[in-house]
């Protein structure tokens, strides 16, 4: 099934944009939103340039506004004409080991990455169901798959979260014209991938993204990408002892 009208959040940098991109290049309509306007303006701007008839629409707006979600979703829905995709792809990657005195940038980022993750997931989801149809997408984490210690501990945790949240989602829609499809990037070059530890553990962003698109096209249930090294590390890391895992992290 094609998917041609497709929301996508926190989609005015880093793999947000470049889904965003990467779908305009296959002729696809688009709802854009995240809090910076002015960068959204911008990108609606270059693909509708460089991609003659299809539509944009852009909206500002902070997913921490929970009662905002579910507005802008439908303000964009019908400005679009309909939504029959939406990515949840905003997030955040705050962090201090936990008991350190930034209680703030832990509770930011589990607030971020899985209350309002929950927020928009239930905004997508009053909105399929009542269609009858939809795509789900969850951006989760290669973090989710074992909880990580130090500055990345509330991280990962609030990722692990999504995934459960998605794989919950993928047995009560289980035969169902809802399909849900949760993503596991690994370390792909964005502003939040900038600090990894081994930096040949990092894809290009061209190349992470369109391993992410293809996921998505194919709506995967569950996808680590890109696939290598990170299916290899999705099967490893829950069994490797814990001062690898403090080592690595």
């Amino acid at each position: 099934m094609t998917r041609s009208k497709i929301l996508i959040t926190g989609a005015s940098a880093g793999l947000g944009a470049a889904m965003a991109r990467n779908f305009a290049a296959k002729g696809r309509d688009l709802a854009l939103c995240s809090r910076r306007l002015d960068a959204l303006e911008a990108l609606r701007d270059e693909l509708t340039a460089a991609h003659s008839g299809i539509t944009v629409a852009v909206r500002a707006l902070d997913v921490d506004d929970h009662a905002a979600v579910p507005r802008v979703f439908a303000e964009l829905r019908d400005e679009l004409g309909g939504v029959d995709r939406v990515i949840v792809n905003a997030g955040i990657g705050k962090g201090a080991r936990i008991g350190t005195g930034r209680a703030d940038a832990n509770i930011a980022t589990a607030t971020t990455n899985f209350v309002s993750a929950l927020a928009q997931t239930e905004a997508a989801l009053e909105i399929f169901r009542a269609q009858e149809s939809g795509h789900l997408v969850l951006v989760s984490s290669m973090s989710a798959v074992r909880g990580l210690p130090g500055k990345k501990a509330a991280y990962s945790a609030s990722k692990a979260g999504l995934a459960a949240l998605g794989e919950a989602l993928t047995v009560e829609f289980a035969n169902s014209p809802i399909a849900v499809t949760t993503l596991l990037p690994g370390f792909i070059a964005t502003d939040m991938a900038a600090k990894a530890v081994d930096a040949r553990m990092v894809t290009p962003l061209a190349k992470g993204v369109a391993a992410m698109v293809r996921a998505i096209e194919h709506e995967k249930i569950r996808a680590c990408v890109p696939g290598w090294p990170w299916r290899l590390i999705d099967v490893v890391l829950p069994h490797l002892p814990g001062a690898v895992v403090t080592r690595m992290s």
